[in-house]
């Protein structure tokens, strides 16, 4: 069944019908839009509920975050901040994916269609047109015949006119015969003309029209089929993302479960615990004896002993230590003695983790200085080894800056109770060790003077604090050193070095050896032969394939 046989007379109908279909291709489409807004109005609210929630840097409720249950509030923030991003995703597709495609057939849907009806319209024209002259030429037949029966009888009345001459009579008999003869042309005329409208209404409603309806039907049921995609997508669409909305969602069931109640008190505990004695008990001051008004001598921290709550709260000492009275904000120092002993420790062990990691940075770059200027003076076309010597100052300056603060720390630990033995510290002390002895020199050969525990310079022959930790890691630095790392790669020379300076090994042009360590940006890279010698080799003199 098809619309050109089975509507062949329901022109309107199917005008109509096409006509609705692209309507309810648009209302679709406005459909989706309104559907976008909301889910980017949707996200946008979501973004703003996290970002109004979220701790600004360096509030309090940052701080507070090293608890589970603050840090799981943080993830549950975070996870929605992704949910968001996925409704905003899916927005996006709904409106590239339905509204744009669907917008862009529609406007074809209408220019096809548009098409169809004109040339529907030319084919209507085209058989008014013939019926027109079909028309004229049928009237025409009808006057010229009843012209030539009125001659006809004319001309037989002056026949039987016996007053009537012979010339009338000839003259009326001809006059009959033309209009006989213009009579029949027109008769054959409109037997043209009919059998030519025939052909044409035959060619309009069983080939033009029956094509132009068939081809207005293909255009819709493809109308039909692209919205029922468009319709099957607005489901995809969301199904597409709901495996990481999933996500998002376990998330926050997560954050729910990291939640460690226990670990939270225990984390209040080791933040906030001072380290003090409870107060002990007041003395009886007998004023019927003349005793002067005095503190106890039991009372806290009197009598040398280290500071209390009272004189850390600026309490007067004759007064008992009242546990829910307003405290006084403390006057920050630099040795962090405003702060309860177990706290003073803490961020004493921080600070020196600190400045051993800077320190280290410091070693490092004056290690790379000093290679980076033997090679200048082994190949002077490579640079001038005089363009170092501010920057190898500088960071000597540094180094001895930071030794000092460094000692200085260290005695202010040791006054606090507790020398600082982190994992990190340890690796740090074992690295500076290194560098102490490798440059205990500066550039005009001229030894560093040690500091004092206070920052101040030791007299000769005054031993440092630091030496003796520096000594404790000599044997472990002597163990780890005689172990061979494995290699990570390999390499092979582009050219000649001679290795003439202290660290590097030589290398010829074609040589392949191990690659131990990679260029730290100094330019240097550290190598092995296969009988076990190692060293530095210029990074820019070799092809360098490192292990997967």
């Amino acid at each position: 069944m098809d619309w050109g046989t089975d509507l062949w007379d329901q022109y309107d109908i199917i005008d109509k019908h096409t006509q609705s279909g692209l309507e309810l291709v648009e209302k679709y489409v406005k459909f989706v839009k309104e559907r976008t807004e909301i889910e980017q109005n949707y996200a946008k609210q979501l973004r703003n509920l996290t970002k109004k929630y979220n701790p600004k840097r360096g509030c309090k409720e940052e701080q507070e975050c090293r608890f589970s249950n603050h840090q799981s509030f943080l993830d549950i923030l975070n996870e929605m901040n992704d949910y968001a991003g996925q409704r905003e995703l899916i927005a996006e597709n709904m409106m590239m994916n339905i509204c744009i495609e669907l917008t862009k057939y529609l406007q074809e849907l209408k220019m096809e269609r548009k098409t169809h009806l004109l040339e529907a319209k030319k084919a209507q024209q085209s058989l008014e047109s013939t019926y027109k002259q079909l028309d004229s030429s049928k009237k025409r037949f009808e006057r010229e015949w009843r012209e030539a029966d009125k001659a006809a009888q004319y001309a037989e009345k002056t026949d039987q006119d016996i007053n009537a001459t012979k010339a009338d009579v000839e003259k009326a008999k001809q006059q009959a015969n033309m209009r006989t003869h213009i009579a029949e042309e027109s008769k054959n005329d409109y037997a043209a003309q009919l059998q030519n409208y025939n052909k044409e209404q035959s060619q309009f409603y069983f080939s033009d029209m029956p094509l132009i309806f068939n081809k207005l039907q293909d255009m819709d049921e493809r109308r039909v089929r692209k919205l029922a995609q468009g319709y099957v997508l607005f489901s995809d669409t969301e199904k597409h993302v709901m495996p990481i909305i999933g996500k998002c969602l376990e998330g926050v069931t997560k954050a729910g479960t990291n939640v460690n109640e226990r670990n939270d008190s225990i984390a209040l505990i080791e933040q906030h615990k001072s380290g003090f004695e409870r107060p002990g008990d007041l003395d009886f001051e007998d004023y019927s004896q003349g005793i002067n008004r005095a503190s106890s001598d039991s009372s806290l921290g009197i009598l040398g002993t280290p500071k209390g709550p009272l004189e850390l709260l600026g309490k007067n000492r004759s007064k008992p230590f009242w546990l829910f009275s307003k405290k006084s904000k403390p006057t920050v120092t630099e040795d962090f003695g405003h702060l309860p002993p177990e706290q003073r420790r803490k961020r004493l062990q921080q600070k020196l983790d600190d400045i051993g990691k800077e320190l280290q940075k410091e070693v490092d770059q004056s290690e790379a200085l000093e290679k980076m200027k033997d090679v200048y003076e082994k190949n002077p076309q490579m640079g001038d080894p005089a363009s170092l010597s501010p920057q190898i100052n500088q960071t000597a300056q540094n180094m001895e800056r930071l030794r000092g603060e460094l000692n200085k720390y260290e005695s202010w630990l040791t006054e606090a109770g507790r020398r600082g033995d982190s994992m990190l510290r340890r690796d740090t002390l074992r690295e500076d060790a290194l560098s102490f002895r490798s440059h205990s020199f500066n550039n005009n050969g001229s030894t560093h003077e040690p500091y004092s525990p206070d920052g101040t310079h030791s007299e000769e022959g005054t031993p440092d604090p630091s030496q003796a930790i520096y000594a404790e890691f000599d044997d472990d630095f002597e163990e780890e050193e005689e172990e061979l790392v494995a290699p990570i790669g390999q390499c092979t020379a582009m050219y000649n070095f001679p290795g003439a300076s202290e660290g590097t090994i030589t290398m010829q042009e074609g040589e392949v050896l191990s690659v131990v360590e990679e260029d730290k940006g100094d330019g240097w890279t550290r190598v092995r032969r296969a009988n076990g010698n190692e060293g530095y080799i210029p990074t820019s003199y070799v092809s360098i394939s490192l292990s997967k």
